[in-house]
């Protein structure tokens, strides 16, 4: 386990970057927090994805992301996109229906008009295409050089209808995943360095795809992996849980370009972040019916795991039948990714 000392240390990208770094950071400052949660809900004092309140017996999943990413433009979305799809996921994968977000927009001095239009018609475009509202929001400008372009801020609200947890994996779950990984975080990474890929990013709404499997009852956990990629997003819950997983690398499902373009920067694909997909634990039971189900949204999806008796790690299982830990990064080489 990292240590961070707020009385000394300083603030550096890898703490943003979804990783370890980023996890300590975050549990520093919740521990500075005394007020964590609302009357029988559930808030910052179990860092999920979205905090719960319940409000007259009625259960409201709150949640709030800040985008910075670079390019603004990528294969297959924008920023705008982006902070529209990421908060309605958050809210998905707490089993709630997204209802309403709120949108600050903070902006260098100089940035072209033409292109804050276009960032807004994207976002546009995925409200009504999630029929959520936009219904509160801020703007500011900064002096030219004290930020790069834009920052977005997203909030949002929905009705919980679900009851999933990243406490709830466990001992012979399923382990699955609703489409390709490393989707997002390699073709940024392609566009920023000027490499010649078809790859396009897979930012999209998970909302409906998560509410329809969902209903089969069967779902215990149900997370995207953004920042940190799979292997960040399964160590968190394999932490939480109180269990250990195994995933099979055969299993694993990871486009050949996005394998490319990761040997070529020396990353590992389940370290990148992914903007349309979800991570599932099942029960045994339903894991079939949940998998042909996701295949109607994704043929890509796949069940790549087990959850086994443990204390909180995950273990891959090579082609070759060798094991070896698949650890959360401790940060990222790469910044800004969402």
């Amino acid at each position: 386990m990292l240590h961070l000392d707020m009385d000394k240390a300083k603030i550096s990208v890898s703490h943003g970057a979804g990783g370890r770094m980023m996890q300590e950071l975050i549990k520093e400052i919740a521990s500075i927090i005394e007020n964590k949660k609302t009357r029988d809900g559930r808030g910052i004092d179990v860092l999920e994805d979205a905090g719960i309140a319940n409000i007259n017996g009625t259960k409201i999943a709150f949640t709030t992301d800040s985008y910075t990413v670079d390019p603004i433009f990528f294969p297959g979305g924008s920023i705008g996109k982006l902070a529209v799809c990421g908060t309605i996921n958050d809210l998905a994968v707490m089993g709630a229906k997204p209802l309403a977000l709120t949108l600050a927009l903070v902006l260098e001095e100089g940035f072209p008009m033409a292109e804050l239009k276009k960032i807004v018609m994207d976002i546009n475009k995925e409200v009504k295409k999630a029929n959520v509202a936009i219904i509160s929001g801020d703007t500011k400008v900064m002096e030219k050089g004290k930020i790069d372009k834009i920052i977005i801020n997203t909030a949002g609200i929905g009705i919980v209808r679900y009851d999933v947890s990243d406490y709830y994996a466990r001992p012979g779950d399923k382990v699955m995943v609703s489409g390709s990984i490393g989707d997002h975080g390699m073709a940024l990474l392609a566009r920023r360095f000027k490499f010649e890929t078809k790859l396009k990013s897979d930012c999209s709404s998970i909302a409906s795809m998560a509410l329809s499997l969902l209903k089969t009852g069967g779902i215990r956990v149900m997370k995207d992996p953004t920042r940190g990629g799979l292997a960040a997003c399964l160590n968190e819950i394999a932490e939480k849980s109180k269990v250990d997983m195994v995933v099979y690398e055969d299993k694993v499902p990871i486009k050949e370009e996005v394998r490319s373009v990761g040997e070529v920067l020396g990353i590992d694909p389940m370290h990148t972040a992914c903007e349309g997909r979800c991570v599932i634990i099942a029960k045994e039971e339903k894991a079939e019916e949940i998998l042909n189900m996701a295949k109607r949204f994704d043929r890509n999806a796949s069940i790549i795991g087990d959850v086994v008796k443990g204390s909180g790690k995950v273990f891959i299982e090579t082609k070759i039948g060798s094991k070896r830990y698949l650890e959360s990064p401790i940060g990222e080489l790469y910044p800004r990714i969402c």
